[in-house]
């Protein structure tokens, strides 16, 4: 692989679950589309692009501050589970599943942020 972030589980995890998030608002009605399908996709892209971003030449704060944009874009995500919930568009067993995933990405990514602390 040619780029540093290619190599890093959390930017996998955060591409695989935005293809989930993608699949699960095909599923969302049309009237969805265009507000909280889009915002939900935007929100789930932008973890991953931020976590690639700021791992490009970046110096490490640099690199911190895109790790913050990400998890920033992580919570987003958890708000669009819970109004996705609210508008019975997800069954409990969905919602849970997303949301662990979600925080899963959010603690992977609070780790790298610790480790460049290091640095």
């Amino acid at each position: 692989m040619a780029f540093k972030f290619e190599e890093l589980q959390v930017w996998k995890r955060a591409v695989t679950f935005t293809a989930t998030v993608s699949d699960t608002t095909r599923t969302f009605p049309d009237i969805e589309r265009y507000v909280l399908s889009s915002q939900f996709q935007r929100a789930a892209d932008s973890i991953a692009l931020n976590i690639a971003e700021g791992s490009t030449g970046q110096s490490p704060a640099e690199f911190n501050r895109f790790l913050g944009y990400a998890i920033r874009s992580s919570v987003e995500c958890i708000t669009c589970l819970h109004i996705a919930k609210a508008r019975n568009l997800l069954n409990e067993d969905k919602f849970v599943s997303l949301y662990n995933e979600v925080e899963e990405i959010v603690k992977m990514t609070q780790g790298l942020r610790r480790s460049l602390k290091d640095k």
